[in-house]
């Protein structure tokens, strides 16, 4: 674009309470800031807090912006993020997020802004802004396929998520083939984060109805089909950005003597012969099912790195697998360990942060839905894709045994028939990795918001 034509803007950024929708917020502003504009990042005290401990090196432009937490009954004080707290308690958290609209709007109505990217939980911010005369804009950090699963913004506000057996098959407005749908323990196990007097469903059709355009965490190379669907049902523009790839600092964290041990231990291993588990921020599972994933994991008799935050391994688990296995405790530097060469795929939950750091890196996928958000459609678009297996598990109660948890394990990583995944997931380097592809969707997007 040329010079006469762009133009800095005040943007302002309003992600969900939530560490996987916070990091894209954040890597988009961080790219935005470098392009001249001047970035209003909002959020509550604490999360502002903890990205200031996190990211010290962040530019002048990006401006962080503490907004008082409201007091929400049944609410912990010190409860900011859903990393904070159990899944029962999130609807509370959703309620605290709606009160912050009196700030948020005094922010946009006195601040000069120009444009307010926003989450899929502020159902209320794209009317607020309109009447401000300030550009709303939703920013999707699912990908394609989960927005086209839960449809046009008429079917989100008052359509067919009447009870959890409809979202368990693929909706007739989808025109492509798709595995894509829930399993009934995901429903179940999703609504118990919903705020009973608006759903996750209306939040998403009030605010795609709302806002001038769509930003969308994908690209055309491994979504084109459910990126053209938008389009349609939508009925306004749906922008993909690419998928915001974290980059890999290979010094980073050196000084570290946790990840020191960690690397010293992979480094004595062969190349792709470990495996990686790690269930995000947000997944706990019950003692049983922890029991019967430890299992797996050892029943498979291969080299893993386990990191474990909300959980805890079985009695007796890490020494009878001492030498084999590496237990990392508390947050684990995910995109390093992913990276190294030792690694030669990753049990995950299926968030999509997870799913980009993997196939950056050509990992294969054992596919292990968490089973809230948009994790067990994730588990199947992967498998779809053939980049991943999936775990199988009871559709009604989520139960499994740690037998098919040291199968698929096995299959992934080096059994004759998980050698066409293992080659997808290698190939998919070179969409998910390159770094040049993927800035040039944020070039468009930039490009678009200039003028």
């Amino acid at each position: 674009m040329d010079s006469e034509s762009k133009r800095s803007l005040h943007i302002a950024m309003f992600p969900w309470l939530a560490h996987g929708h916070i990091t894209p917020f954040l890597e988009l502003s961080k790219f935005l800031s470098l392009h001249g504009h001047a970035i209003s990042f909002l959020s509550t005290t604490t999360n502002i807090a903890r990205l200031i401990h996190a990211h010290p090196e962040l530019p002048s432009s990006i401006r962080l912006v503490s907004l008082p937490m409201p007091l929400v009954a049944n609410l912990p004080s010190s409860a900011e993020s859903t990393s904070d707290l159990d899944i029962d308690s999130v609807p509370c958290l959703k309620k605290a997020y709606d009160l912050l609209k009196p700030a948020l709007t005094r922010f946009l109505s006195g601040g000069r802004v120009d444009c307010v990217i926003h989450d899929f939980a502020s159902h209320w911010l794209p009317r607020a802004a309109t009447r401000l005369g300030v550009c709303s804009v939703f920013f999707s950090t699912i990908n394609a396929t989960s927005l086209a699963f839960l449809g046009p913004p008429s079917e989100l506000i008052g359509g067919r998520c009447h009870k959890p057996e409809d979202l368990t098959c693929v909706p007739e407005w989808i025109p492509y083939e798709s595995t894509a749908c829930f399993r009934l323990h995901e429903v179940l196990r999703h609504r118990r984060c919903m705020d009973e007097e608006i759903s996750d469903f209306c939040r998403f059709g009030h605010v795609i109805d709302g806002c001038d355009f769509v930003i969308v965490r994908s690209c055309r190379e491994f979504e084109s089909e459910p990126l053209s669907l938008l389009l349609e049902i939508y009925k306004k523009p749906v922008i993909p950005i690419g998928l915001l790839t974290p980059a890999i600092r290979v010094d980073e964290g050196d000084d570290d003597e946790k990840w020191k041990a960690l690397k010293s231990w992979l480094d004595a291993k062969r190349e792709k012969s470990v495996f990686y588990i790690a269930l995000g921020t947000e997944v706990i599972l019950s003692n049983e099912l922890t029991n019967e994933l430890a299992a797996g994991i050892e029943k498979s008799g291969l080299p893993f790195v386990w990191a474990v935050r909300k959980l805890s391994v079985p009695a007796g688990f890490e020494e009878r697998v001492s030498g084999r296995g590496f237990v990392w405790a508390g947050w684990a530097p995910q995109t390093r360990v992913l990276a190294h060469e030792a690694i030669g795929g990753f049990l995950t939950h299926c968030g999509w942060n997870s799913t980009i750091e993997a196939l950056s890196c050509g990992q294969p996928l054992v596919l292990f839905s968490g089973g809230s958000a948009d994790q067990g459609l994730m588990a199947r678009f992967l498998q779809e894709k053939r980049v991943g297996f999936e775990v199988p598990r009871d559709e009604v109660d989520g139960s499994f045994t740690g037998e098919v948890v040291a199968e698929s394990i096995r299959r992934v990583m080096v059994e004759r028939e998980g050698e066409p995944i293992r080659a997808n997931a290698w190939a998919m380097k070179e969409v998910f990795g390159d770094m040049e592809l993927q800035k040039k969707y944020l070039e468009e997007f930039a490009g678009i918001l200039e003028k």
